[in-house]
């Protein structure tokens, strides 16, 4: 009987600790799918942070509103873990862990920033979960062989390839010479390969390869090269100072360039420091609310900018509707799958192929978003008050682009 009893309480130890050792909560609750975010509300990122879970809660409650998501005949309704990374790579991948193990998600969302998600999705892939993404732009994510994570919106090396198919449009499809500069950060460099690979595509040749410096404060030897060789597009990637740096060098020094298309650069920052000096330059973006893509669920972008304002008290950031797309996706996949195994929904996400407010998306072998091209506006001014003018991707564009240029000495 001891022994009897001995086994027994050896045994409820073991169970009692296998109980300890499973999750807290399942992937599926009754009828809510339960999907998992580590995003950051805390730290440099919390403002960005803060757009992404706007974005996702906006898009949990219109699903749930209008229906829920439909699996084997049952309608379920999305919810979200959350849990704060305080914008800190280690503390994404450790919740990652956590949001697996410990609450049993078989489903992440991603969190703001490549490099969090660089930090995340190495956990998701080893415990194969599907992660989709929607703030995490950087070329890496996509050359790393992953199965589980797709991403919605465009990737870095696709910012401003689309310049240089709208100069070809603009050129009547043929090639074009362009010049480029940029800093010599991960993000920018990974710009100039989309480039590279666009003037490769289209033929195109590239006649000018320069690097910023470093304080990001003069380029004026390669605007000096482009005043010479007089190229039919100017590139340039350096965040918003190498942005601030183009306008005014090129105004100073009077270079005359048909198309000038620029990384992190809007109306806004730009004529508030070069007025109309700014007007005519290309900067790229992920979304607009002026856009034409649309869904049963938000409408177009003028819609979803509306909706978002009343609920939130600010007009949507792109961070916000991309995060808002990802949701849409993920209901797609559900519903495609007709399954909650994670593994059928993986397999589903692969074969997105669907329209949302925030644009087209499909997704390439790596997961990467390859039927959404990046937004150009072009800045045009009515006396001193300059604004944002999209003309990119032409399909969707508000506005017809100014091409080229019109010459310093008739402005």
């Amino acid at each position: 009987m001891d022994l009897i009893k001995k086994t027994l309480s050896i045994l409820s130890v073991f169970i009692f600790s296998i109980a300890l050792a499973l999750p807290s909560n399942a992937k599926v609750e009754g009828d809510t799918i339960i999907l998992g975010a580590a995003v950051s509300l805390t730290g440099k990122y919390s403002t960005n942070g803060e757009h992404t879970k706007n974005g996702y809660n906006m898009a949990v409650d219109r699903i749930n509103d209008m229906g829920g998501v439909t699996v084997g005949g049952k309608s379920y309704k999305f919810d979200i873990i959350y849990y704060d990374d305080e914008s800190d790579s280690s503390r994404a991948a450790q919740l990652a862990e956590r949001l697996i193990k410990q609450d049993g998600v078989h489903y992440m969302l991603g969190p703001y920033s490549s490099g969090l998600t660089k930090a995340m999705a190495p956990v998701t892939e080893e415990n194969k979960i599907p992660m989709v993404e929607a703030n995490g732009a950087s070329r890496s994510l996509f050359t790393k062989g992953y199965k589980y994570l797709f991403a919605v919106l465009s990737a870095a090396n696709q910012y401003l390839e689309v310049a240089i198919d709208l100069a070809v449009e603009k050129n009547g499809g043929n090639p074009v010479n362009i010049a480029m500069a940029f800093e010599q950060d991960a993000f920018s460099q990974d710009v100039r390969i989309g480039v590279v690979e666009a003037a490769e595509r289209t033929g195109s040749t590239i006649t000018i390869d320069d690097k910023l410096p470093k304080e990001l404060n003069d380029m004026a030897a390669t605007l000096a090269k482009v005043k010479a060789t007089k190229p039919d597009v100017l590139v340039v990637s350096g965040h918003s100072k190498g942005a601030l740096t183009a306008i005014r060098q090129i105004s100073e020094m009077q270079v005359d360039v048909p198309m000038l298309a620029m990384t992190h650069c809007d109306a806004s920052k730009l004529a508030k420091q070069h007025g109309k000096n700014s007007e005519y330059a290309l900067c790229a973006a992920q979304w607009h609310k002026t856009l034409s893509y649309s869904d049963e669920f938000f409408g177009d972008g003028a819609q979803y900018d509306k909706e978002f304002t009343e609920i939130y008290g600010y007009a949507p950031p792109y961070q916000a509707a991309e995060s808002s797309a990802a949701l849409l996706v993920y209901k797609a996949a559900f519903e495609k799958a007709d399954s909650l195994d994670k593994d059928k929904i993986r397999d589903a996400l692969a074969q997105t192929d669907m329209q949302t407010f925030y644009g087209n998306i499909k997704f390439s072998d790596t997961g990467q978003n390859i039927a959404k091209p990046m937004v150009l506006f072009q800045v045009r001014c009515e006396g001193d008050v300059c604004a944002n003018r999209v003309v990119a991707p032409t399909k969707w564009a508000s506005h017809e682009l100014v091409h080229p240029i019109p010459s310093w000495s008739s402005r």
